[in-house]
């Protein structure tokens, strides 16, 4: 279903856009990736060609902030123009900003809202009016475990992620009847070098309760978004712990709770342990 299929993939230039779009492009699908660094769009298509197929694969990009119903707009209409009206759109652009609530300043949690949920929102109002002509497609819109877990530290990303998941659910009621569906992804940590920053902002108790749970790879994340298109899951959780806690959370949400205020206060107790 991927050969000669056109797809545009924001946040395409690192992380798990890239190694989505590497994966697509594996198997015979036109890319068009959309993110804010010209450089680094400039080094992902080389990566992305060099994966291809067959040469004749096309592969665009454009510079965009597509937290920005305008720039967003600008970029997918521009796309379109070059006779590429997306068959699958991939939104996996966003900032993570963590931090606790007190002391999160209000740039920083609209930051989290702007870059995490409007990123998500403007690219599919721009997309969205041309797949609806076509009667056909897939959007895929990349939230995180954030955003069926209120995790401590998260409170603007994960208010972000719960956003992304409440609007990708309403969104697919109405996509499906006019042919395209729509699927959500809720990775885990990824090791991407986004996670390598964000880790320098976690507060200590995210740490503890993320335990020694290993970070995923992101062509991990990208195989379990190529086999949920494929499959036309609305669901993409890539791995078993997050879906056990996706399934414990829906059906003992009270357990959940105990289990993460207990690694609170054992992580509160061993700063104060070091901290004398």
């Amino acid at each position: 279903m991927f050969d000669g299929a056109r797809v545009v993939v924001t946040g395409g230039s690192s992380g798990i856009g890239l190694a989505t779009a590497i994966a697509l492009a594996r198997r015979g699908a036109h890319l068009a990736l959309v993110a804010r660094d010209p450089e680094k769009l400039d080094r992902a298509r080389v990566q992305v060609e060099s994966e291809r197929k067959d040469s004749s694969q096309r592969v665009l990009i454009k510079s965009a902030d597509l937290s920005r119903l305008e720039s967003a707009r600008q970029a997918i209409d521009w796309i379109v123009d070059q006779e590429f009206v997306p068959d699958i759109l991939i939104n996996s652009a966003g900032v993570i900003v963590p931090g606790e609530f007190e002391h999160m300043s209000a740039e920083e949690f609209m930051r989290n809202m702007e870059h995490g949920f409007l990123s998500v929102v403007w690219p599919c109002k721009a997309a969205v009016p041309h797949m609806l002509a076509a009667g056909r497609g897939h959007i895929v819109n990349v939230s995180s475990v954030a955003g069926f877990l209120g995790i401590y530290g998260y409170t603007g990303y994960a208010a972000a992620k719960y956003a992304t998941m409440g609007f990708t659910e309403a969104l697919r009621f109405e996509m499906k009847p006019n042919g395209v569906s729509v699927h959500v992804v809720c990775p885990p940590d990824t090791d991407t070098p986004a996670l390598a920053y964000e880790k320098t902002l976690r507060p200590p108790e995210t740490d503890a309760i993320a335990g020694n749970i290993k970070a995923i790879p992101p062509e991990r994340v990208a195989d379990a978004i190529v086999r949920g298109i494929e499959k036309n899951t609305y669901y993409i959780i890539p791995d078993a712990l997050s879906r056990f806690y996706f399934r414990l959370k829906g059906l003992l949400p009270e357990v959940f709770f105990l289990i993460v205020d207990s690694d609170i206060v054992k992580a509160r107790k061993a700063r104060a342990k070091q901290a004398s």
